[in-house]
């Protein structure tokens, strides 16, 4: 029996190649993925796509970390600075938002799952 081609991991900005999914590094993603929590839906909300989303890329057009850089990319996500974990309050705060290029965002959203697996080990 033949075996699966290697593939990308799907892990935001990982290169490892893997047969699977995720590569070792980042198996555990596979079960976030699969367990997300219920207020992954509020991003569907019409506060969060037609309020707050557009809001903040309007106020904000550029990714604040290239920004920082000296660099001019446009962003296209908007971030919470401090994760919201499903806190109302931290979702809808406009204080708690900032906007990011793509690959700014994958970044932090990568850093911040890595920190998240080795405190639940």
């Amino acid at each position: 029996m033949a075996s699966k081609p290697l593939r990308p991991c799907r892990a935001p900005g990982c290169a490892n190649l893997t047969r699977e999914g995720y590569c070792e590094v980042h198996r555990g993603l596979a079960k976030t993925r699969r367990t997300s929590a219920a207020w992954h839906d509020w991003y569907k909300l019409r506060v969060w796509t037609r309020q707050l989303r557009p809001q903040q890329l309007l106020r904000e057009p550029f990714c604040r970390v290239c920004a920082a850089q000296g660099k001019r990319e446009r962003a296209t996500e908007v971030d919470h600075i401090t994760p919201h974990r499903g806190r109302w309050s931290l979702f809808v705060d406009p204080a708690n938002l900032q906007s990011l290029c793509h690959t700014c965002h994958s970044a932090k959203t990568m850093r911040e799952l890595n920190a998240s697996m080795q405190e639940n080990g």
